[in-house]
């Protein structure tokens, strides 16, 4: 009978960013992220394909929560409003995880097949969520326009977020950042400047 591990999946991933973030990803194998666990090797390949999916098993929840939120707006809400909801869900899966995604964002962006994983977990978001909108009678272009606006707002508001020092409101940045491409699409508006100093 095998030994209880209790929450195996998330010490691994623990162990696994702790060593990214002091070795770097190339430089870490999935020995030294088990036993930096306390587990083995073969617990470690029962809760992930690779060294590489410990930074992105949470992309298809992530993806859930965002396309689960736009199929379930009111059917009148317009396709932005429809993705303002779709943004507010999203970054509810990040409350308490700021120190993490910076330390996930910081190994990612250190390592060029990393940063093709992330750009190809974007993309399918997007599609997913054109696919959505699409659903609810969002005809072409207008869905895949609002979903490829949507990742956009998403990867500027959690950038922001993870740059700042201390964990801020995500959905908060989420929505001014959709508010500064409603200004800049809307005929006569210009997005919102931060004064300066003469």
């Amino acid at each position: 009978m095998g030994r209880w591990e209790p929450n195996a999946r998330g010490r691994l991933a623990e162990a696994a960013l702790e060593l990214y973030s002091e070795r770097g990803y190339e430089q870490t194998t999935v020995a030294e992220i088990a036993k930096r666990a306390g587990l083995t090797e073969r617990t470690f390949f029962r809760h992930y394909a690779d060294k590489r999916e410990v930074l992105f098993a949470g992309s298809g929840e992530l993806q859930e929560l965002f396309v689960r939120a736009v199929a379930q707006a009111p059917e009148s809400a317009a396709p932005i409003d429809v993705l303002a909801l779709g943004l507010d869900a999203a970054s509810h899966a990040f409350v308490d995880l700021h120190e993490q995604a910076r330390k996930r964002h910081a190994v990612i962006t250190a390592n060029a097949e990393l940063q093709e994983r992330e750009l190809i977990k974007l993309a399918s978001m997007s599609a997913a969520l054109a696919d959505t909108l699409r659903e609810r009678g969002v005809p072409e272009p207008a869905a895949s326009l609002t979903a490829e606006a949507g990742m956009a707002v998403f990867k500027i508001a959690f950038e922001s977020w993870i740059a700042a020092a201390e964990e801020g409101d995500l959905a908060r940045l989420m929505r001014e950042s959709l508010d500064e491409l409603k200004a800049v699409t809307t005929a006569g508006r210009k997005p919102s400047v931060s004064p300066t100093a003469s």
